[in-house]
């Protein structure tokens, strides 16, 4: 499994269960990464989506003991959800949120995808900041570029222990 989320320069994620900024370059690169494959997630990340709709050309996997859909695949403990991303090859599996769940399964995951943004974006829920995590590596780190009024960078981290 991977994770991909865009952190600002405080590795700040979401506020107001919101994203922070709003960076089209991101969305992009979000929506050509995860286009085809499995995106996993808890309840108020598929709340935050437009319409509280699940996220289209891919699958998706919610961690809930409260939201009962048809149109998504819904496991209500943490067993069952690493029991249902088995099923599907770990390289098209990515988590995307919240913070609580990033927390949870980013031991579990072998890359992680992170867009820098050079911004405070006045965050209210974290990511574990990757540069101070002795179990990841920087393997990627992308040229700045200037989108939408922000400098942002796409970096990789390798998960050097695995669980």
């Amino acid at each position: 499994m991977n994770a991909i989320v865009a952190v600002d320069k405080k590795w700040g994620i979401g506020k107001d269960n919101d994203l922070l900024f709003s960076i089209p370059e991101d969305m992009k690169f979000f929506r050509t990464t995860t286009s085809g494959k499995v995106v996993v997630m808890g309840a108020n990340t598929l709340r935050s989506f437009p319409g509280g709709n699940p996220l289209k050309n891919r699958t998706n996997i919610v961690l809930s003991t409260t939201i009962k859909r048809d149109d998504c695949v819904v496991v209500d403990s943490l067993d069952k959800l690493l029991q249902e991303i088995k099923k599907y090859p770990k390289d098209e599996v990515y988590l995307i949120g919240g913070a609580r769940l990033y927390k949870t399964l980013l031991p579990y995951c072998e890359k992680v995808l992170v867009t820098k943004v050079d911004a405070d974006g006045d965050a209210e829920v974290f990511f574990d900041n990757l540069d101070k995590n002795e179990n990841f590596k920087c393997v990627y780190e992308s040229e700045t570029l200037e989108t939408n009024g922000y400098k942002i960078k796409f970096t990789t981290y390798e998960n050097l222990s695995v669980k």
